[in-house]
């Protein structure tokens, strides 16, 4: 018997693909999710999973900080233990400076004493700038959670499209069909450190190695991430592992005792701009170029596809 033919054929098992395929799915198209057979695990596993807009105002374009204040909200109403605690940003004594810098390109922040937000901080920093309005989730969960949940509304996954269009989220695997499309590699720890009881992330300043913490459950610590400019994937490097966990041990010293339960390193797509883009080109969707702004940005490009493809069919 042959196959009915669905609406959408979504390419990937990234937070970009299963994301447009739950807004899909909620527009009432029929969807079918495709990852091929010995395809890797997506970039997503590597990531922080923080939704933090106003921090990444640091660095990112306005458009980022804008259209990222949605995710929280979105996450929350689609998958479990999204935590909204905010984000404390902090800094070692001789790189105040960094502190005020950061204080004066970002927003909806406040001066703290570290302690009062994070009391097992105490003594290790004088200030520090709490972001009461960010949150974060634990990606793999998250991504398990969406997975789920598409599979409850009979959307199939399999090894090849049995659909009319295209939506194409491989990230650098799209390369060859997207100009511009560059990798920036990332490298990560994850930890397991009991000594210690962080509820938040952490971002720990600094001019050469600044790093983030993020807590996971049962005293497991995400902490990332070295930003190099290049398309190799392979393993950490020996230099970026010394210096995330020198980053770590400044946050807290009994980041020494903590016990190390993967390393891993990966290639983020990203335009020149680093903004992600909904692309229709040659009769297929792209949805690409997240750099390091993936479960942020997401849900606000999927709201973009499910606006243009709407405006495609009137």
């Amino acid at each position: 018997m042959r196959r009915a033919e669905t609406d959408f054929a979504v390419l990937g098992r990234g937070v970009a693909a299963l994301t447009c395929a739950t807004m899909l799915r909620e527009a009432g198209f029929s969807v079918e999710v495709v990852v091929p057979n010995g395809a890797p695990a997506p970039i997503s596993h590597l990531a922080g999973g923080m939704l933090a807009p106003y921090c990444e105002g640091e660095t990112a374009p306005a458009a980022v900080v804008a259209n990222g204040q949605r995710a929280l909200s979105w996450w929350s109403e689609h998958v479990p233990d999204v935590k909204q605690n905010g984000t404390l940003v902090v800094a070692p004594p001789r790189d105040q400076r960094e502190l005020e810098r950061f204080s004066q390109r970002t927003s909806h922040h406040r001066w703290v004493a570290p302690e009062e937000i994070e009391p097992d901080l105490a003594d290790q920093f004088s200030r520090g700038l709490f972001f009461p309005e960010e949150g974060h989730l634990d990606p793999r969960k998250a991504l398990a959670s969406l997975e789920s949940r598409l599979r409850t509304k009979n959307v199939a996954f399999t090894h090849a499209p049995h659909a009319r269009q295209i939506i194409d989220c491989r990230a650098l695997q799209s390369a060859d069909q997207l100009r511009g499309l560059r990798g920036v590699r990332g490298e990560m720890l994850i930890v397991r450190n009991p000594l210690l009881a962080l509820s938040r992330p952490i971002r720990l300043l600094h001019p050469r190695f600044p790093c983030y913490i993020v807590p996971r459950d049962d005293g497991v610590y995400m902490i990332g991430a070295t930003m190099v400019e290049t398309g190799f994937a392979g393993r950490p490097t020996a230099q970026s592992v010394m210096a995330l966990l020198s980053a770590a041990y400044s946050v807290h010293p009994s980041f020494a005792e903590a016990e190390i339960l993967e390393m891993g390193a990966g290639v983020r797509p990203a335009f020149e701009d680093n903004i992600p883009r909904v692309i229709h080109e040659h009769g297929r969707w792209h949805v690409n170029g997240m750099y390091r702004h993936g479960f942020l940005m997401a849900p606000h490009c999927a709201e973009t596809l499910i606006h243009m493809l709407q405006e495609v069919r009137t």
